[in-house]
């Protein structure tokens, strides 16, 4: 059972960053480091169930949009779709082999081609050229890895993942890369000198905070990004498992990984440890988002029709493959509606703690701000609230799109993503996960990072770094678009999507298999 939440009913997203305590926080200087992330999957740009497109993060739009896109470090996992696991790579394989759909005939040699590209993408990771990491002196500007809790934050260096990293098996059955998230890790965290081998995320953060030298900045970077906190909560949909933390073992890096959801004391005992590490880091603004309620992701669907009129919840939550008609609560995978009333209630404790730690920290002078992200997709949840009135609670509004994303058609939602004779027909803020946004939803967080970051006095610039970019800044989504693939060349075999995902999850139990490594 969760704990109580603060308040009565779900939690009211936060309007104003700064939590109405004004800070008079010094410019003087130019840090030599002007963006900083430090997060999980969602800071590191993963996409359809691999790290790959880093490029498209939305530190990356940032960084593009300040100007500062050719000295923003963040690593690079080029081979064969990326880790663990491609789906867009592999749904476009089979498109390449058997078209826009798999026949009942053609499914054993599919299955067998399915297994070969599992094949080639783990012996590349553990055995080939993937094996091998950069070696650089230099400390990534993203520090985010996916999979990574508060606790990874706090205790994983890439020392620690070295000793996590077992020696791999071919295995014929389990043909995910083993030690996928601690080998994407050892491309993020400094590893030269050797010394520095021992930093954490944080600690990777808090050096190039001290990186003054030359600048006549007392901090050495202007912005640092905190986004912590999804993975605290979200095997409980990935999973559909609700297994509640204990006070023996929420904080190991070993014990933990048998809860998918933090109890909200817990969760608070580990933000206090990071933002203590972050109050240490030389950074003149700091940036703070809110948890995601991960129920709203649509890798979990809901089954039916809400409980009531009026309600959030649907009474069961599923793979988004399994029909209405098809569910059987005693064989499919499933959590209940009350199950994930409590998840979302645990993620609004969250965020209660993370609001209290930056008034707190506002109120003792450091300028640090508040990105309402759990509010964001909120606004932007289809089935919750755009196509249920009854459940909007008073202070929601529908997010409005870019005028770019408004003229797509049909514009973008929060549903999995499907097509029709080729073409985007539904979804499109959704990558092929079900949980990890498209190029263009990371646009959109990348334009709620610049809203905050504008607010706090952060200059941007155009590509040539010199020009200053007028206000409003907004991103470039023209650009996105263009590099968004799902959006905009969907694999043509996506209209039957959900049936070879469907079929990928029973004969391989690909999805399982995937989200245990994140």
């Amino acid at each position: 059972m969760a704990d109580s939440v603060g308040g009565e009913g779900p939690r009211v997203p936060v309007t104003d960053p700064r939590l109405g305590v004004d800070v008079a926080a010094g410019r003087a200087g130019n840090p030599r480091h002007r963006l900083v992330t430090v997060g999980d999957s969602l800071t590191q740009g993963f996409q359809s169930a691999a790290i790959f497109n880093t490029s498209l993060s939305y530190p990356a739009i940032v960084a593009y949009e300040l100007g500062c896109l050719p000295q923003f470090r963040y690593p690079l996992y080029g081979g064969l779709g990326g880790l663990p696991f491609n789906l867009e790579w592999f749904l476009r394989d089979l498109e390449d082999r058997y078209g826009r759909g798999v026949d009942w005939w053609e499914v054993p040699l599919a299955l067998f081609r399915a297994r070969q590209v599992m094949d080639r993408v783990e012996d590349y990771w553990e055995r080939g050229a993937g094996l091998t990491v950069p070696s650089t002196t230099a400390i990534m500007h993203n520090l985010a890895v996916f999979g990574w809790d508060l606790r990874d934050a706090l205790s994983k260096s890439a020392d620690e993942c070295r000793k996590r990293i077992d020696v791999p098996k071919d295995d014929l059955v389990n043909q995910i890369v083993q030690n996928a998230g601690e080998r994407a890790a050892l491309r993020v965290l400094p590893t030269q000198p050797r010394t520095a081998g021992a930093l954490t995320q944080l600690g990777a953060a808090a050096e190039l905070g001290k990186d003054i030298e030359g600048t006549d900045a007392q901090d050495g970077i202007e912005t640092l990004v905190v986004f912590l906190g999804a993975n605290n909560a979200l095997r409980a949909v990935t999973d559909l498992r609700v297994v509640w933390s204990e006070d023996a073992g929420f904080d190991d890096l070993d014990a933990k990984r048998h809860f998918t959801v933090w109890r909200p004391r817990h969760f608070t005992s580990e933000l206090r440890k990071v933002a203590a590490e972050v109050a240490d880091i030389k950074a003149r603004h700091v940036i703070w988002c809110t948890v995601p309620h991960v129920t709203i992701a649509p890798i979990a669907r809901g089954v039916a029709v809400k409980v009531q009129p009026g309600s959030r919840y649907f009474p069961y939550y599923t793979r988004p493959w399994i029909s209405d008609r098809d569910f059987d609560v005693g064989r499919d995978p499933s959590i209940t509606a009350e199950q994930a009333r409590q998840v979302d209630d645990a993620i609004d404790a969250y965020n209660y703690a993370i609001t209290d730690t930056v008034r707190a920290a506002r109120t003792e002078g450091k300028d640090w701000y508040l990105l309402e992200t759990c509010g964001l997709m909120d606004r932007l949840a289809s089935r919750r609230y755009i196509e249920d009135p009854l459940a909007r609670p008073d202070w929601w509004r529908p997010y409005t799109l870019p005028p770019e994303l408004q003229a797509l058609s049909p514009p973008p939602n929060s549903q999995f993503l499907a097509s029709k004779g080729g073409r985007r027909a539904d979804g499109g803020l959704f990558s092929l996960d079900g949980v990890h946004p498209t190029t263009v939803g990371y646009g959109i967080l990348a334009q709620e990072v610049i809203n905050v970051m504008r607010l706090a006095g952060v200059r941007f610039f155009r590509p040539d770094a010199s020009t200053p970019h007028q206000d409003p800044v907004l991103v470039d989504f023209g650009r996105l678009i263009r590099h968004d693939t799902l959006v905009n060349r969907p694999p043509g075999n996506l209209g039957s999507a959900l049936g070879i995902l469907s079929w990928a999850d029973e004969a391989l139990d690909l999805f399982r298999r995937l989200f245990s490594t994140l």
